[in-house]
């Protein structure tokens, strides 16, 4: 079995193999190019946005800087998600992103990691898990979300939390390691942020 096969099951691999870094650069090039675009250059970040992307949905905003290891090349983001500046993905293995969700400054998605056994990280072994991330979710300022990691629909991470496991849907969670405080529900319909009332319909 070569690397880019043990790649794709999850499995340690090799991560100086070659073989692949087949059009790394060539990505890389485009993310940098797009993080120099202008404010007012909206029209061209889409276009580059649907080049750098593995897939990307309609009504996306991505501010810069933006940093990634494959340029976007393995993330699939669904429509009208927004990112907020200084977002780090570490896209060698793939990332999933469900509809309107919104990711706030100075978050980490990461795919990779390096095995425990320090023999193994010596000898340039790394491993790759997807991330899903649901629809409707809200990632606080400075999350890090963990390879291997799914967080569920309308769910919310708190800033500077550790996602280290699966988070469910329609929950807040956060901490080091997040854990799931409590569900989303009724106290939701009346207060928008802790003691303040809500005045707006559904």
């Amino acid at each position: 079995m070569n690397n880019k096969e043990r790649q794709q099951l999850g499995l340690p691999y090799h991560y100086d193999d070659p073989s692949l870094y087949d059009g790394q650069r060539e990505y890389q090039e485009l993310l940098y190019d797009y993080n120099l675009l202008r404010p007012t250059q909206v029209k061209e970040k889409q276009e580059y946005l649907k080049k750098m992307f593995a897939e990307i949905g309609e009504g996306c905003t991505i501010e810069t800087p933006l940093h990634a290891n494959w340029g976007c090349h393995h993330v699939h983001f669904g429509k009208g998600v927004y990112c907020n500046s200084n977002l780090t993905l570490v896209d060698d293995g793939h990332i999933y992103v469900g509809d309107h969700t919104m990711i706030a400054p100075n978050v980490v998605i990461a795919t990779a990691g390096h095995p425990i056994l320090p023999i193994l990280r010596e000898h340039h072994y790394v491993y790759c898990q997807a991330v899903h991330i649901g629809k409707n979710v809200w990632i606080g300022s400075g999350v890090s979300i963990l390879p291997g990691v799914s967080i569920g629909d309308n769910s919310v991470i708190g800033a500077g939390s550790v996602v280290t496991k699966d988070i469910p849907e329609n929950v807040v969670a956060y901490g080091v390691p997040c854990k799931v405080v409590r569900e989303i529900g009724e106290k939701d319909k009346l207060y928008y942020f802790k003691d303040k009332l809500l005045d707006v319909e559904e």
